[in-house]
């Protein structure tokens, strides 16, 4: 499917967006990267690690002119991972929903529900992620980073 069938089935809403608004979901990711390695607990480092992730894809909806409707807002905006980088993404998609699926485990369930590994490794991993979301802008929408 492609990002105009998903918002022909009402999945994702037209959004324009601005530099000013991806300068500030980036501002947002740095932000949790640094607290996610922080002195807490791994269920909030996972949980904070997460929300960086979620911006990243967020940040890759609105710089093609879309954000997710409401229902299913996390899940949509994670599935549209591989639309927008490549089809070679959708192991990146996948790994990020098991971590929403946890982290919604460790936000509403139960203590204890995420690892310090696991934790360690979500962050490292959205910290490559947030190279190719830097990249990706800058080859397609480079009008959309601040100079």
């Amino acid at each position: 499917m492609t990002l105009r069938q998903w918002a022909d089935n009402g999945w994702l809403e037209p959004h324009v967006t601005s530099p000013e608004e991806i300068a500030n979901l980036l501002a947002i990711v740095d932000r949790d990267l640094a607290d996610a390695g922080g002195g807490i607990s791994p269920d909030w480092r996972f949980g904070i690690a997460y929300n960086a992730a979620l911006k990243l894809c967020t940040i890759l909806l609105y710089a093609e002119g879309y954000r997710a409707a409401r229902m299913l807002q996390h899940y949509r905006t994670i599935q549209a991972l591989p639309l927008i980088l490549g089809p070679e993404h959708r192991a990146d998609a996948d790994y990020l929903d098991a971590c929403r699926k946890k982290r919604n485990i460790v936000e509403y369930d139960y203590v204890g529900g995420a690892t310090g590994d696991e934790a360690s490794e979500l962050a490292d991993y959205v910290l490559e992620l947030r190279e190719k979301v830097f990249y990706w802008i800058k080859e397609n929408h480079p009008q959309l980073l601040k100079p």
